[in-house]
């Protein structure tokens, strides 16, 4: 049995992909591995119904006590180490990159998500890469190992820190298992009605940021069946915008819907709605969105030559971000063949069988236990 403690603060804190990937680990370990004792290492939080991992009998979360409650930033970075000493850890997990950066002297792993930054610049300000190239380059160095989330990301690490090859694994997330089932027809109706969903719609996922690259399926929207709506759901940002202007211009607004931090536990209902999920982002670390899609079988767009084709292998369509014409031209193929869309939906079954969520905990447990006995030597 080994006591393992978690940096748990984006599976209180965050509601978009690094707080699901946070949540997914937590939860499966915590129920594949039940005989290790596991510690949430986190600032205070609100409770929410994603929060139900926390009520599993293995599991103790550890939040600031006193004057350390109210500096929160200062407890992860520096407090925390006394917690993670009294807790008699077997080793600590930075979920999101990131380590504190007092001693702790316990063997230490992250998960790196992706390096966008570094690769696409032009998609964050200057202070955002300087802050999370620092955060990130100093956890590398002191972690003992450390988990990518897909080739790409990996690759990334060796490119831009000049980390030794031999000291990442890739361990590629599973998806929230809410999406190994069918909604419910109540759920169905549910979102019908909230959202105003219309008969024919595709759905996009993910913030509404330049580099999810929205406006290039709002350019695609005219060469499609005037039947054909969009809906967006995702964190909206100031390039929102820009995307109802580019909407106004091509004569679509009417056919384009943004769904602002929509409730994640709806998805599926949404899913069972729509002709097709669009992710055509272009980067990633890895796509859950697409995992999600062909999980629950929808047929999934997404972009070519990246990470994504991790994620959705043989049964994703892909196409060139960059080409509207190509994204519209493969929208259309799939609406227009009921056959096309079943063998995408039933390869989506196949290959999403490798990232349940009992296959994702076996390897993250596997780089646990290598790193242990490491460390020991």
């Amino acid at each position: 049995m080994y006591r393992i403690g978690f940096d748990a603060r984006r599976a209180f804190k965050n509601f978009g992909g690094l707080g699901n990937y946070s949540r997914s680990a937590i939860t499966s370990l915590s129920q594949f591995f039940n005989y290790n004792e596991y510690f949430l290492y986190t600032p205070p939080y609100k409770d929410h119904p994603l929060f139900a991992f926390k009520n599993t009998s293995n599991i103790t979360i550890r939040t600031p006590k006193g004057i350390s409650a109210i500096t929160t930033a200062y407890w992860r970075e520096y407090s925390i180490n006394k917690a993670i000493e009294k807790d008699q850890l077997d080793l600590y997990h930075g979920l999101t990159g990131e380590l504190p950066l007092s001693r702790i002297d316990v063997p230490k792993i992250i998960t790196i998500h992706d390096l966008d930054c570094h690769r696409y610049p032009m998609y964050y300000r200057r202070l955002d890469r300087w802050l999370f190239s620092a955060r990130v380059s100093r956890s590398v160095k002191s972690a003992n190992r450390i988990i990518a989330i897909s080739k790409q990301t990996a690759d990334d690490i060796v490119e831009f820190f000049g980390t030794d090859r031999s000291k990442i694994d890739i361990v590629h997330p599973s998806c929230d298992p809410q999406f190994y089932t069918p909604a419910t027809e109540e759920k169905i109706q549910m979102v019908k009605q909230m959202y105003n969903l219309p008969k024919r719609f595709i759905v996009a996922m993910g913030a509404i940021e330049e580099r999810k690259n929205v406006v290039s399926i709002v350019k695609a929207l005219p060469r499609l069946p005037k039947d054909i709506k969009l809906y967006c759901f995702g964190r909206w940002t100031p390039y929102t915008l820009s995307i109802m202007a580019t909407a106004e211009a091509l004569g679509v607004r009417d056919r384009v819907t943004l769904i602002h931090d929509a409730d994640f536990s709806l998805m599926p209902a949404i899913y069972s709605l729509a002709e097709a999920l669009l992710y055509v982002s272009h980067t990633e670390g890895f796509g859950i969105p697409v995992l999600e899609g062909i999980t629950y079988g929808v047929p999934v767009i997404t972009s070519g030559g990246s990470s994504m084709v991790e994620a959705g292998g043989v049964a994703a369509m892909y196409v060139n971000p960059l080409s509207p014409s190509d994204i519209g031209d493969k929208i259309e193929m799939v609406l227009s063949s009921p056959t096309l869309k079943r063998s995408m939906i039933e390869s989506g079954f196949d290959h999403a069988k490798q990232f349940r969520n009992d296959k994702a905990a076996e390897k993250l447990f596997e780089v646990y236990t290598k790193t242990i006995n490491e460390y020991k030597r």
